[in-house]
């Protein structure tokens, strides 16, 4: 017997080192070194353990039919856009074709043509841009763009919850319906199903009316089957064509139903002009994605809108996520913080930058750029608060100013503005989830008003804010130092 128990012994000690030579093969391809160095170190120290892992949330793209799908809309996408700007030599609408032709600098012309040609969306002219930094003021102006709306109202999010603070917006929504305009509702699943009123929302939705999908939803017995942590992060509202919001705020009451203290800052820009017609084609995208109906002017025509000038702002969307060949984000945060020159302020809750971001940042703080990051004291994610903080010495030593918005308000905003003239506004978190795995939207302003405008919501950001210093952060706990550690490589498990 105890033989017999040995040879088992043996077999599985022997397995596992199959396993884990045979993962030096597959892990590293098209993976960026840590995380490949963290999944075979998992791997080699609980080979059987890691290997599970592996297969249920290895990899970071979504299933090939959802990738084809995406470059299905980007093709159609690059047709219309192509179609529209070429306009003028058909002398139907010049005003619009040159809202979609915009002389663009030498300044802005790397970014717009990085992000033209991850996404296939250029740079519009035309528009007009509001920031919203107020959180339930933010609902009350969303319900009454709705009670304008005559076409269509396609609402995106990654939380929504019908509750006693949105309301307001579900009541808009059936009025919308009620008197004839195409109401269409995207949500997350992963995103809305741990909050109490989920079934009572789609319940809801269904007797009144209105159409609604989840969006990624869990099949884990399917040949469509996706990691369950791959999740559409983004937040859009588009009404009629011709008014947009997008940003980091939820449709979710405040404190999202928490029980301890914390409630939630956002920013939400409102956007009118060209631009808009920018987001409706990124719901469209996710719509067709889990519909298999793509909103055109044949399947819905009531989605086309006519291009106007609402302003002079000129304005690009990028989505990103698991459904392109591409970091899309990652790559224009990275550009954007190297062109820096003078001023950089980074707003964002969730800060585990990869490397490359990393050297961007602490490089423009070395060549003399005035860089700021406004992250929270306080944190809803105990992994992600350890990681960031993790980075806080690195920083710091770089002369990168690091300030805390102070409890029990999270800053969950997420900006960027690169010297007096560039404004990054959206979704999109600084880490590794945001970069490789959750689908995200973010606008792109090229427009010294719109830096202004936010440089005085930044302001407002650090008089809530406290700074911290390099000497009293070296002083923090062993226990400290130990959990950030651990977070930091855990986060690399992507």
């Amino acid at each position: 017997m105890a033989d017999l128990w040995s040879f088992i012994f043996a077999l599985i000690a022997i397995v596992g080192w199959i396993i884990s030579v045979a993962m030096l093969f597959i892990v590293p391809v098209n993976r960026k070194p840590s995380s490949a160095t963290a999944w075979l170190l998992l791997i080699f120290a609980l080979p059987y353990v890691g290997l599970v892992i592996f297969l249920l949330i290895g990899s970071p793209k979504l299933s090939r039919r959802r990738r084809e799908q995406q470059r299905t809309v980007n093709d159609t996408i690059h047709k219309i856009v192509l179609e529209a700007q070429a306009q003028p030599s058909q002398q139907t609408a010049p005003e619009s074709a040159i809202l979609l032709n915009p002389a663009i600098s030498a300044r802005y012309e790397p970014f717009a043509r990085l992000n033209t040609n991850l996404s296939y969306l250029p740079v519009f002219g035309g528009n007009s841009i509001e920031l919203l930094p107020d959180y339930p003021t933010n609902l009350q102006r969303i319900a009454q763009e709705i009670d304008c709306a005559q076409k269509f109202v396609h609402i995106e999010y990654y939380t929504l919850s019908r509750d006693d603070e949105t309301e307001c917006v579900f009541a808009a929504m059936e009025r919308a319906h009620r008197r004839g305009a195409r109401v269409r509702v995207l949500m997350d699943q992963l995103g809305s199903r741990p909050y109490p009123q989920f079934k009572g929302t789609q319940a809801w939705l269904s007797s009144v009316g209105i159409e609604q999908h989840l969006v990624l939803p869990l099949r884990f017995f399917s040949s469509n089957y996706t990691r369950p942590d791959l999740r559409n992060h983004r937040k859009i509202v588009v009404i009629d064509g011709r008014v947009g919001f997008t940003g980091s705020q939820n449709l979710i009451k405040r404190n999202y139903f928490r029980k301890d203290a914390i409630y939630y800052d956002e920013l939400v820009a409102l956007t009118r002009g060209p631009i808009v017609a920018q987001l409706a084609a990124v719901f469209a995208t996710d719509w067709y994605s889990e519909t298999g109906i793509l909103l055109t002017k044949q399947t819905a025509p009531e989605t086309a809108v006519e291009i106007g000038a609402a302003g002079d702002i000129l304005c690009q969307v990028l989505p990103s996520g698991s459904g392109f060949d591409d970091e899309n984000n990652l790559k224009l945060f990275t550009s954007l913080i190297h062109a820096a020159r003078r001023t950089l302020v980074i707003t964002n809750p969730y800060f585990v930058p990869d490397d490359a971001l990393t050297t961007a940042i602490t490089s423009a703080a070395q060549r003399g750029v005035d860089v700021t990051l406004i992250n929270s004291e306080v944190s809803d994610q105990f992994f992600v608060s350890h990681a960031e903080r993790s980075y806080y010495e690195q920083l710091l030593k770089a002369g990168v100013n690091v300030y805390q918005y102070q409890a029990p308000i999270l800053l969950h905003s997420k900006h960027i503005t690169i010297d007096d003239d560039i404004a990054v506004i959206g979704s999109s978190n600084l880490d590794i989830r945001s970069f490789q795995l959750n689908m995200e939207v973010t606008l792109i302003c090229y427009d010294p008003k719109v830096v202004a405008d936010l440089r005085q919501v930044e302001a407002r950001y650090l008089l809530k804010s406290k700074p911290v210093s390099l000497p009293e952060w070296e002083q923090r706990s062993i226990g400290e130092k130990f959990f950030e550690n651990i977070s930091r490589l855990t986060a690399a498990l992507q």
